[in-house]
C-alpha cells in the first residue's frame, strides 16, 4: 500500500469521523500531502552515496477560508502530515538534518482552494518554529490536483539518474569532477524530477506523478532510467503517444513528447 493511501487511512478514524467532513469542500488532506512529496524530491541533495538530504521544515499556505475551516485541527494535521513525509522519506532512503514540522498558515492573496508549500533544511540545533522567506523555498499557488509554475531545480543532482561519468582533464590535473545526468518532465508547465529509476504517471494518488485528467488511468504509464531511457504503458485503457506514435513502450530522447488522455508530458534531460 501506497504512503498516500495509508496517511488517507489514518485521517479517516480521526476525530470520531470530524475530518471526513471537514475536508470535504475544498482543499484536501492527500492534496497537500502528495505536495510535501514533491517539495522532498524537488529539494532533494545528494551528500555523499549513502545520503540525500532533503527539507524537514514546512509551511502550507491556504487562503483564508481553508485556513480557518482547517486550523482547529492543525496540530493533528500537522503531526499526520509530518508522519507522512517520515514514511514517504523512509521508502525514498532520503535523510533529514533535524526534526520534521508541518506548519498551516493563513495567505491572503490566495483564493479558496489554492495552497502554497514553503521548506528549509533545519539542523536541530537551529531549528525553528517558521522559516523566514528569505531562506524558504517558495511555490506558486497550487490549484487542487498540482502545483503551478516550475519549481527550482536542486542543487545537485536527484538520486536515481544515470551512474555518474568522470571528466577528463588535462595530463597531470588530477581527478575531475563527476558529470550527472539530470532527467525530469514538464506538465503545463510544471516540472517533476526524475529521482530514481522509475517514475509511474498516473491518475491513482499512489502514482509519483499524478495527472488529474479523466482521460488518464490510474496507473497508466511508467518512465524507467536506463540507456537509453524508456517509457512503458502498463495496461492503460486509452494508451500513449511518443512523438505523434501510438506505442506501448518506446525510447525517450530529451525533448520526447508523450501524450496521455488529454496532457502533454515533455521529457527532458541535461548533463550536470
Amino acid at each position: 500500500m501506497g504512503v498516500l493511501k495509508r496517511f488517507e487511512q489514518r485521517l479517516e478514524g480521526l476525530v470520531n469521523g470530524t475530518f471526513a467532513k471537514v475536508f470535504k469542500s475544498e482543499v484536501q488532506p492527500v492534496e497537500i500531502a502528495g505536495a510535501l512529496q514533491r517539495e522532498c524530491d524537488n529539494n532533494a541533495t545528494i551528500w555523499n552515496r549513502d545520503r540525500t538530504v532533503v527539507p524537514n521544515d514546512f509551511i502550507v499556505e491556504l487562503s483564508t477560508p481553508d485556513h480557518e475551516r482547517l486550523s482547529p485541527y492543525s496540530g493533528q494535521l500537522g503531526d499526520e502530515l509530518s508522519g507522512m513525509v517520515r514514511d514517504y522519506a523512509k521508502q525514498q532512503r532520503y535523510t533529514f538534518m533535524g526534526p520534521i514540522k508541518v506548519h498551516l498558515e493563513k495567505a491572503d492573496d490566495l483564493d479558496t482552494g489554492l495552497y502554497r508549500v514553503r521548506s528549509r533544511t533545519l539542523a536541530s540545533s537551529t531549528s525553528q518554529d517558521h522559516p523566514g522567506p528569505a531562506a524558504a523555498a517558495t511555490r506558486a499557488a497550487v490549484p487542487r490536483g498540482g502545483h503551478v509554475g516550475p519549481p527550482p531545480m536542486p542543487t545537485s543532482p536527484p538520486p536515481g539518474s544515470a551512474s555518474p561519468v568522470p571528466r577528463t582533464g588535462p595530463p597531470g590535473a588530477g581527478p575531475q569532477p563527476y558529470a550527472q545526468t539530470r532527467r525530469w518532465i514538464e506538465i503545463n508547465g510544471t516540472r517533476h524530477q526524475i529521482s530514481r529509476p522509475t517514475l509511474v504517471l498516473g491518475r491513482s494518488t499512489d502514482a509519483d506523478v499524478r495527472i488529474d485528467d479523466p482521460g488518464v488511468s490510474r496507473r497508466h504509464c511508467e518512465i524507467r532510467v536506463g540507456t537509453p531511457p524508456t517509457i512503458q504503458d502498463l495496461g492503460s485503457t486509452n494508451g500513449i503517444v511518443v512523438d505523434g506514435q501510438h506505442t506501448t513502450r518506446a525510447n525517450l530522447r530529451d525533448g520526447s513528447r508523450i501524450v496521455v488522455g488529454s496532457t502533454t508530458i515533455v521529457y527532458r534531460q541535461a548533463e550536470g
